[in-house]
């Protein structure tokens, strides 16, 4: 008995191994599956964020430009130079551009096709609108040169901006 009991105590136990767990036949493909799965999920997350980012860039963009024109550009042409330029499609082959001179205080219109240039002063508390600027125009396309239009002697009451407009037309008062 003495002998079986020196057997045994020959060594310890060891308590420090655990038992392996039991293993799955495609742990090592499916780790390598897991790995794709989830670089294909943080790329989509951080491209998907991306073009958020872009489509909001581009919506402020875009809010700006809008709001920008439901002013007309006017504060912005008040602040530079004293001027605000448009164009209008007054209708089948007809169009006109349209300065608003702030500084001087005239508005001035060159209708297309046209053989002259209309000048108009402005109140500044109560600005044409284009629409009746546009109306104003059609009906000086409607009537001949000559009838009921007196012709701007001095140009020099017109700006830079309206001079350049009319070049060598004949520039009439509206």
């Amino acid at each position: 008995m003495d002998q079986s009991k020196a057997v045994l105590m020959d060594r310890p136990p060891v308590y420090s191994e655990l038992l392996p767990l039991p293993g799955i036949p495609c742990l090592g493909s499916f780790k390598k599956l897991l790995c794709v799965v989830l670089v294909v999920v943080v790329l989509v997350v951080v491209l998907l964020g991306v073009l958020l980012m872009g489509l909001h860039m581009s919506q402020k963009h875009t809010e700006t430009i809008f709001q920008m024109s439901l002013h007309d550009g006017t504060e912005s042409a008040l602040r530079k130079e004293g001027v605000a330029t448009f164009h209008l499609d007054t209708g089948i082959n007809s169009s006109a551009t349209v300065v608003y001179d702030y500084n001087k205080l005239l508005i001035s219109t060159r209708p297309r096709p046209g053989r002259g240039c209309y000048i108009t002063r402005m109140d500044p508390e109560n600005v044409p609108s284009l629409q009746s600027i546009a109306e104003n125009v059609l009906s000086k396309i409607g009537q001949k040169e000559g009838t009921s239009q007196q012709l701007v002697t001095d140009l020099s009451v017109l700006g830079t901006t309206s001079r350049v407009l009319c070049g060598q037309l004949p520039v009439y008062w509206a």
